[in-house]
C-alpha cells in the first residue's frame, strides 16, 4: 500500500482524495488506493448497477475478470492462476484468506484488452471482452460468470477496445486492421 503499483486508485475530478477511500489516514498507505494486488489491469468498466470491473493480464495463464471492491486485496503476486513464463510457480497457490478470487479467469490466457457491460437487447447485462491474443471478442454471462460465446471474424484481429454506442451498437478497434468497426445490436 506504500506505492500505487498494482492498484486501482480513486480520486475526484479535480485530483483530490475522497475522504471515504479505504486507506485514508492509514500510516504508510497511499490514500488514493481503492483496491490493490492487481497484476496488470487492461480495461475497466461499469455494469448497469454502477459496479466497477477490471480485466487483467495474468502471467502465463490466469487472465482475470475482477469485481472491484473498496479496500479489497486481489492477491498479486501472492496468489495467481498463472505461472511464470519459465513454468515456475507464482506465489503460494490460487487462494489465501483475505485475498479476493477472480469472478472469472482464462487459462490459457486470452490477453484481455477491455470490458463493456451491455445494456438492452437480448444480451442485456452480459459483458464483452476484447482479446489481444486469440482474435475474438468474448461474451461473458451468468452467475457464476462464464465465457458463453466467442465472437470472431476477419475484423476481430487483436481487439484493443470494445464499447456500446447510445443506439446499442457494438463498436470495437482492431489493431491488426487499424480499423474501428460498428456491429449491429444483437
Amino acid at each position: 500500500l506504500a506505492r500505487h503499483n498494482g492498484s486501482v486508485i480513486r480520486i475526484t475530478r479535480d485530483g483530490a482524495v475522497p475522504r471515504d477511500n479505504p486507506f485514508v489516514g492509514q500510516d504508510g498507505a497511499q490514500p488514493e488506493i481503492w483496491s490493490y494486488g492487481h497484476r496488470n489491469p487492461q480495461g475497466l468498466g461499469f455494469d448497469g448497477r454502477g459496479q466497477l470491473w477490471a480485466v487483467e493480464h495474468g502471467a502465463q495463464g490466469g487472465d482475470e475478470v475482477n469485481r472491484i471492491e473498496k479496500g479489497a486485496n486481489y492477491g498479486w503476486p501472492v496468489i495467481s492462476y498463472g505461472e511464470h513464463y519459465s513454468g515456475a510457480k507464482i506465489g503460494e497457490g490460487t487462494s489465501k484468506p483475505g485475498m479476493e478470487q477472480p469472478v472469472f479467469y482464462w487459462d490459457p490466457s486470452n490477453a484481455p484488452s477491455d470490458i463493456v457491460f451491455l445494456e438492452g437487447g437480448r444480451w442485456d447485462g452480459d459483458a464483452l471482452v476484447g482479446s489481444l491474443k486469440f482474435n475474438y471478442i468474448a461474451r461473458l454471462s451468468g452467475t457464476p460468470m462464464r465465457e458463453v460465446e466467442q465472437l470472431e471474424s476477419e475484423a476481430t484481429l487483436r481487439v484493443r477496445d470494445v464499447d456500446q454506442g447510445p443506439d446499442g451498437a457494438i463498436w470495437f478497434l482492431s489493431e491488426v486492421n487499424g480499423t474501428l468497426y460498428r456491429a449491429s445490436r444483437p
